[in-house]
């Protein structure tokens, strides 16, 4: 029910443990700007929470927006490729960058980063907002990519360490969710918890190796 934009508005590091969240702790429903208050009313039919007015703390519900790159600027410092959460961004080091805006979910994740401020919003639905203007198929491909970009950097991490301490974070917060919900799919046999995808048992051994080299070349550039 949420929109898988993989934002973080919410306070959580993507919809995931959002939604984990509201189901164990009872955390409130009106903290995702994305799907809007037509999301709040979804998920307070599946939640059994009370409908409540979006809370602006989170932000307000708006157009959608895809991210585009000024290439008169872009230095490629490759910055942007590390914080998008379904990699829509592609370049590489000292090359121009570029969206692909079909990927680009709106999450905005990549103007903080960018140190010469080339990445600029533009609105794609200037009459639509919330879950008007995000389709369920929309969600289901950013959920894909966002699931396959974590598998791609478990992965790199056998071998690669994380270059952004944003990396090795997201790392460290997958390895600790696969855990718990292999635990969780074993110990209580919930139907909910069934379906979560299987979790590799490397995970936790192999995070751990990647922090360990970000850790020591942290200490050797200081």
């Amino acid at each position: 029910m949420l929109p898988q934009t993989q934002c973080k508005r919410c306070g959580f590091e993507d919809c995931e443990a959002y939604a984990q969240a509201i189901v164990q702790e009872h955390t409130p429903i009106n903290r995702c700007p994305p799907g809007g208050q037509e999301g709040v009313r979804r998920l307070a039919e599946i939640s059994g929470q009370a409908e409540h007015p979006l809370d602006a703390q989170n932000g307000l519900e708006g157009v959608r927006h895809v991210a585009w790159v000024d290439e008169r600027w872009c230095i490629g410092c490759t910055l942007c490729l590390d914080a998008c959460p379904t990699d829509a961004i592609v370049g590489t080091h000292k090359s121009m960058h570029t969206v692909i805006e079909a990927f680009c979910t709106g999450c905005e994740l990549c103007l903080p980063v960018c140190p010469v401020d080339c990445i600029e919003l533009e609105v794609v639905t200037p009459d639509c907002t919330g879950w008007q203007a995000w389709s369920p198929e929309q969600a289901q491909t950013s959920l894909s990519r966002y699931r396959l970009r974590l598998e791609r950097l478990l992965k790199d991490s056998n071998t690669t360490p994380p270059r952004t301490h944003t990396q090795a974070k997201r790392l460290h917060l997958v390895a600790q969710e696969r855990q718990s919900n292999t635990n969780e799919c074993k110990n209580e046999g919930n139907p909910e918890n069934s379906q979560a995808l299987a979790r590799s048992p490397l995970a936790s051994s192999l995070l751990a190796q990647a922090l360990e080299r970000a850790e020591r070349v942290k200490q050797t550039k200081n």
